[in-house]
């Protein structure tokens, strides 16, 4: 790695705190400098635009974000123990990037008011939906999930209820509603949703 690419890497990386924690609008350049060690030109020498480091900075905190979140999946066998193992990172690890989730936090900033950054949330959203429902649908293959449920709609439950919990508990300061939702889901997946073959 050049020394460029590096400056660019390091740069990213502690963009994304920032933009993660203030959004694109709180995000300014003089703290972006600040956390950098670098001036107004060092930073732009990398990126054309704030808008560029900011589209790089999220790729870098959704990133964290899915390693945190995926952690070990791949070494549970069965497929509803595979998204109670989701479930259990989602609220247990935390990603490294700090601020909660790069995805919720960018699309609720830039809904109406950035494309490039909306567009991003979005990806970012129908990628960890079909992560969800490809291990779902292989778990209907394998019949540890009950014929008839929808991967889509099921991935789609799981994300809504964990994020919306996320934001109450941020807003409450404690985590009494992820806790709740990951009781609720826990039970669901045993019940309506573990296949009995």
């Amino acid at each position: 790695m050049s020394k460029g690419d590096d400056t660019r890497r390091r740069i990213i990386e502690q963009a994304a705190a920032i933009f993660n924690q203030h959004g694109f609008e709180g995000a300014s350049m003089s703290g972006l400098m600040r956390a950098t060690g670098l001036k107004k030109g060092g930073i732009y020498r990398h990126f054309s635009s704030k808008q560029e480091l900011a589209a790089a900075a999220f790729d870098y905190a959704w990133q964290a974000a899915t390693a945190a979140r995926m952690h070990d999946l791949a070494e549970v066998p069965n497929s509803v123990d595979k998204l109670m193992r989701f479930i259990a990172n989602f609220i247990e690890r935390r990603p490294s990037v700090p601020g909660g989730c790069p995805a919720l936090n960018t699309a609720v900033e830039a809904d109406d008011g950035n494309p490039l950054l909306r567009r991003l949330a979005l990806k970012a959203f129908r990628e960890w939906r079909k992560r969800l429902a490809i291990i779902i649908a292989v778990g209907i293959k394998k019949r540890e999930i009950r014929r008839g449920i929808d991967p889509k709609a099921l991935a789609t439950l799981i994300i809504s209820s964990l994020e919306g919990a996320l934001t109450i508990s941020r807003l409450e300061k404690r985590q009494h509603a992820l806790t709740s939702v990951r009781l609720y889901l826990e039970r669901y997946l045993e019940t309506a949703v573990r296949s009995g073959r």
